[in-house]
This record gives C-alpha cells, structure tokens and sequence, in this order.
C-alpha cells in the first residue's frame, strides 16, 4: 500500500509540473522543454533563443527582429561558421547568434536567481555555445550547474575564426566582431532574464582559453558598464601572449592575397564580398611548431586594440573592472598541449628532451630581449635541476615554461592588476591540478602529466554527475568542489559563502597577499597556498622587461 502511495505521490507531482511555461522576451515569446530532475526539481531547458540578427558580414550584431507565434526554443542552432578540426573543409552557418538557457526550479518557480553566462573557448577559431558532443552528451549542458547550485546557467554563440576577428587594422574592417557578439548576448540575458526567473543584477560571465580571454576582454571594455556583477576566467586572460594581434594587417593581407582580393584600399570591400566559406577556409594556421617557431605565435585571429570595444592596451584598462568581482586561474600543465607540438620529445618515452630545445625554446619566447633576456631565462628555469638533471625533470620544465609564458604568468599579471584597480571588486586566485586521466595510460601521455589545458571543463560541467561511469569517486569530488566554488562566487562574490560546502575556506588575492587555492581531489585546508611560482611571475613581469630591447617586430 505504501509503494502505491509513493507511487502516486510520483505521479502527481511529475504531472503538476513546475515550469516557467511559455515566456516573453523582447523578440516574442519563447517555450523550452520541462524536465523532471527529482523530487520536487524541474528544470525549463530553451535552446536556440535569437539574441540578435543575422550579422552583416564585417559588421557589429544588431537587434533580432523579433518573430510571431511562440518560438519552440527546443534544440541548439548551427554553430558560427568555422573550419573542421583537420582545417580542411568548414561547417556551421552565418545565422548563428543564438543562446542557450537553463533554468532550474526546486520546489517553486525560479525567481531572482544568480545567472551564469558561459563563453566557450576554442582559439577564437574554432568552438560552439554547445561544446563537444560526444552520444547526445553536450559539454556545456548547463545542466549539472544549475540542478546543483541552482543558479541560471546561459551559453551562447559567437563568431569566429576569419568572420570573427579578421582586421584590417583601421575603420574599414576594424575587428573583434566575436567580441561584439559576446557583448550583445549579455546586453540581451541583462534585459530578458528577468521573465526567466534571474536576477539582471546578478549575472556572472565565466569561460575557458580564448572564452576566458573574452570574460576578461567583457570586464575590460567600457561598454559593459553596469552589466556584469562578476567573473571568471579559467586558462586565459586579456594579457595573455595569443589574446591580442598588435598587427592585424599583415595576416588580413596574407588572406586576401589567398582569396585574389587587392591589399590596397578596396581589399576590406573585396573580402566582405568574398564567398564566407571560402574566406573560413582561407584562415587556417600553421599548426606544426618547433622550439624555434612556437604555435602559440600562429594564433593570429585574435582580439585587436580597435579604439572601440577596446579603446587602449588591455593592461590600461582594468579600471572599468574595479567593481567586478573576478576569480582567475590556470591548469597546473596548461601548456602541455602546445609542448607536445612545439617540442614532440616530451610524450615520447623513447626520446630525451635536450637542454638544447629548452635554450631554443626560451630564446623564442625572449627573442626581443636577444641573448641576455635568454640566459636570464635559462638561469631562472635550470636553477632547481641540480648537476646532473634526469630526463623526465627537462620534460617538465619544457612543460612548465609554456604553461607560465601562454597562461599562468599572464594570468598573475591579470589577476594583480585586478586588486590594484580594484573598487568594491573583489579578487580570488586558483591553481587547477587534478591529473590528466590518460596519462600514463596506454596513451602517448607521460604518467607525471598533471592538468592539461582544457581539463578543467568537464569537472566545472559536472560530467563525472552526468556521465558516472566514465568517472572515479575523486573525480565527483573535484566536480563538486568547482561547482561549489563557482556557484556560491555567482551568488554571493565569495566563493565561500552560498549554499553549496567547500573543502577549504579560499581567501581574497589581494595587492600585498597574493593567496590562491589549489584544486583537486585530495583537496583540503593545506591546499590554500600564496606566491604561486613567485620566481617565474618576477622573470617574465619584472626582470624580463626590463632589460634592454634588443630587436622588435
């Protein structure tokens, strides 16, 4: 009698469903999809909601038009045209500005609650509002954040690639059309979220290597005033080497003469009039690197300092962030990816990396300092490997230099001007160093590899909830903590304080105490840290720039 009672409980409350039903925005209205989580938990899922028009090619987003009729926000919209990950063919479309928004219901309709904007990474090349697929699992299904924090989640799309951030260096083709992208979607979730049951005034834009370049550009740029309340950036920030291309021109022509457009005068108009898939496929990059040529100067489809949506040098303008919360940080092995292209040694348990690769590489990434910037380099890197360093100490290191150049010490640098700017914001720093989980395995991967770039995503995502087979127990451990963190930073600006425990109290970065935590699995109160690679920030912030120039592009 009593599993009928139960039973029927069930099905009365799966049948009352709580829903936001069909809601208005500025365009029209809008229905998604109600699904059951739980005892007394729903969530609403739209997908494919318009946050402006189809953009003109070269042209800044406008305002969608709007539509008629109830629009069934019920599946996720082509991603913006781009290449394919072999670079050899395109796929996507140019209608692609769409958002998608998870919103979730426990025990009463959502209302006021924090909302949390993703910005996808990808090299500002390549990527999607939905992220990887792999059997109808979407990476960036907002899903486990919402259900556990409950919080808004919101992803969105933007243009990239030779359609998002081709430039021709002045007004006749200025750039950071992504970005403008971004920024219309934000502008959008600030005016609409409302009717979605969050809370504008508590919106919280998060993203991962060029999403967490772009959060740091939306903090930065002096038209999101008022906009954002938070923010965090993970692998990437506006400082880093491959955030802004200081000469667009040269690869604009480059692709122009590719396209048989002229370099003079008329070649923004002959580009705008050029077929967009092959333009798209014009714009591929080198993507085999060397200790002497690195991949990480091949990414030249990047921001750029416009005058507009960035009016000066990303470094002078983090006084438009004062009153922005912002937490920031790196993977612990975040270059590994470029490494083991820049310097194949590295994975091969075969070949040893020689002390000669370290000196090139070092003298590629302090070409403009010559010889002295090099050996200072040099010093500072070998300086723990003793007489006789083995094999696996070189490899790290090589690790190690790519990580601190293209994330970690940009992002320090960030995270310092940050609290030395800040108003009423407030400043938090993290260290991200849960193992790779191929490593060592039966993969090309050295056992010691700690957190690889991007390994961060599916833990933030909650994949190890979602898709628990795939996952050990520490692993729903490391995904709780960041979804902990993140949440209650959303809510309250204090990654501490919210509904959700956390392992160890994380305190404030500040000017003075430069405090961070280190995340991982066996995470506890010893992980709170300070001075993260203290000698390394001092090279690359502070000794390296200021020996003499020797050479300058």
């Amino acid at each position: 009698m009593f599993g009928i009672l139960i039973a029927a409980a069930i099905l009365l409350e799966t049948v009352s469903a709580i829903s936001l039903g069909v809601v208005s925005t500025e365009g029209g209205q809008v229905e998604g999809k109600n699904v059951y989580l739980g005892y007394k938990r729903y969530m609403d899922i739209f997908k494919g909601i318009p946050f402006a028009g189809v953009p003109g090619r070269f042209e800044k987003p406008t305002r969608h038009q709007g539509w008629d009729g109830i629009l069934k926000a019920t599946s996720y919209k082509e991603r913006c045209l781009q290449l394919t990950i072999l670079m050899n063919d395109v796929y996507g479309s140019e209608d692609c500005l769409y958002l998608n928004i998870w919103v979730p219901h426990i025990k009463s309709v959502a209302s006021d609650l924090p909302v949390m904007v993703w910005i996808f990474g990808g090299g500002f090349l390549v990527g999607g509002s939905m992220g990887a697929n792999f059997l109808d699992n979407y990476l960036y299904s907002g899903q486990e954040i919402a259900d556990r924090g409950n919080v808004i989640v919101v992803t969105l799309g933007y243009r990239v690639g030779a359609l998002g951030f081709l430039s021709t260096g002045d007004s006749s083709m200025p750039g950071n059309y992504g970005l403008w992208d971004q920024q219309a979607a934000i502008a959008w979730v600030h005016r609409n979220i409302k009717s979605f049951g969050g809370d504008p005034n508590k919106i919280t834009i998060f993203g991962e290597s060029a999403g967490g370049a772009s959060v740091s550009f939306q903090t930065l740029t002096p038209h999101n005033k008022g906009l954002i309340r938070r923010a965090i950036s993970q692998s990437g920030v506006a400082l880093c080497p491959w955030a802004v291309n200081r000469n667009p021109r040269k690869f604009t022509e480059e692709i122009a003469l590719k396209v048989n457009c002229p370099t003079d005068h008329n070649m923004a108009k002959c580009l705008k009039m050029t077929d967009p898939k092959t333009l798209t496929l014009a714009a591929t990059i080198n993507l085999s690197g060397s200790p002497d040529a690195p991949i990480v100067y091949n990414l030249a489809l990047s921001p750029v300092i416009d005058g507009d949506f960035l009016p000066d040098d990303p470094s002078n303008l983090f006084h438009n962030a004062a009153d922005i919360d912002y937490m920031a940080g790196a993977n612990d092995m975040d270059g590994h990816i470029f490494t083991g292209l820049d310097v194949p040694s590295v994975n091969s348990g075969l070949l040893d990396t020689t002390v000669d690769e370290v000196k090139r590489l070092l003298r590629s990434f302090t070409k403009e300092k010559g010889t002295l910037g090099s050996d200072n380099a040099f010093a500072t890197y070998s300086s723990e490997w003793g007489s006789n360093p083995s094999g696996k100490d070189i490899k790290k290191t090589v690790v190690a230099i790519e990580t601190d150049y293209i994330f970690l010490i940009p992002t320090q640098a960030a995270l310092y001007l940050h609290a030395s700017n800040a108003g009423t914001g407030r400043t938090y720093s993290y260290l991200f160093s849960e193992p790779n989980r191929l490593g060592g395995l039966l993969t090309p991967f050295p056992s010691w590899l700690g957190a690889d770039h991007a390994d961060d995503l599916q833990y933030v995502f909650g994949k190890p909830f979602s898709t628990p087979l795939g996952y050990w127990p520490r692993h729903r451990d490391v995904s709780g903590y960041m979804i902990a963190y993140w949440t209650n930073f959303a809510k309250t600006g204090d990654p501490n304080t919210g509904d959700l425990s956390v392992p160890a109290s994380w305190p404030a970065f500040t000017s003075t105490g430069h405090k961070f935590v280190e995340i991982n699995g066996d995470m506890d109160s010893s992980y709170v840290k300070e001075k993260l690679r203290m000698r390394y920030v001092n090279f690359w912030t502070s000794v390296l720039p200021n020996l003499p120039t020797i050479y300058s592009d």
